[in-house]
């Protein structure tokens, strides 16, 4: 049985949708904290089980039977990863795939990239066949961007980097093949990207041709951010954990648009442009 965790979010959801297409439903199980959740995708035959990574023994009987497990990262922190890693292991599976990130580095300061750095680690001294899927970065992030900027007419962060923007469909698809396509993936992927790096900039020129309405970047030093975020009520730890983000873009760690996912799907990956305007 292959089983996916977070299957209640949107990149695990979409996974379990790609997964009914590829296998019978009673060959899916989804561990998901709230099962409730998830009532659909019992009704049409997928096993649906409560399962928590800060509750090893839910894990237990979420994963039993598992051939292969898809562990949806979810905190910037390794630990509940690595009990997901243990749980899957101990039910048997012979493949744990990950979905980890372009960006998996130890000296990222952007905190959820050493995570995913350790993660993989774990993965390498758990023994058993494994994939870091080395996701792109989110599209939906920079989709968020612009619904705020459209609304105002500026698109106000701290100074950015290029950004291979990735669709959560295309990686859904990937997600996929990592899970029902023996020897397609194994180990750490290449980075796993959209066909191009966009900084801000482009993001809000895009946006402009498709509104109509011009949209200007406009770039605020870090601690002015970090303070206007304090203002609008986001507590000063959570917006020095997002400025990470900009920081560790603005040193190119996720600029890379590389060919593997392309390959991997058999066509291009979907553009930012399109994203945005079907947004």
């Amino acid at each position: 049985m292959i089983i996916i965790t977070g299957a209640t979010g949107q990149l695990g959801r979409g996974v379990v949708e790609r997964l009914l297409a590829r296998v019978p439903a009673d060959r899916i199980g989804v561990s998901v904290r709230d099962v409730s959740r998830a009532e659909d995708l019992a009704r049409r035959g997928v096993r649906v089980r409560q399962g928590d990574f800060d509750d090893p023994a839910s894990l237990a009987y979420a994963f039993e039977g598992a051939s292969r497990v898809l562990v949806v990262s979810g905190p910037a922190d390794a630990r509940p990863h690595r009990t997901a890693i243990e749980a899957a292991r101990a039910a048997g599976a012979g493949r744990i795939v990950y979905t980890s990130h372009m960006g998996a580095n130890p000296a990222s300061p952007f905190r959820p990239m050493p995570s995913h750095a350790e993660t993989e680690q774990d993965l390498r001294a758990c023994g058993v066949a494994f994939t870091a899927l080395r996701n792109g970065f989110y599209a939906t992030t920079a989709l968020h961007f612009v619904r705020q900027a459209v609304e105002t007419g500026t698109l106000v962060a701290p100074e950015d980097g290029p950004v291979s923007w990735t669709a959560h469909a295309d990686l859904a698809d990937a997600a996929a093949v990592a899970l029902t396509e023996e020897g397609r993936l194994d180990g750490v992927t290449p980075p796993l990207t959209g066909p191009e790096s966009l900084d801000l900039t482009d993001v809000a020129a895009i946006a402009s041709e498709l509104t109509g309405r011009r949209i200007t970047r406009v770039t605020v030093p870090d601690d002015e951010w970090v303070a206007g975020m304090v203002t609008r009520g986001v507590p000063e730890q959570q917006a020095r954990f997002l400025l990470g983000m900009f920081e560790a873009s603005r040193r190119g760690e996720f600029a890379e648009a590389g060919p593997a996912l392309g390959d991997l799907l058999g066509r291009k990956p979907t553009p930012l442009r399109d994203l945005l305007a079907n947004r």
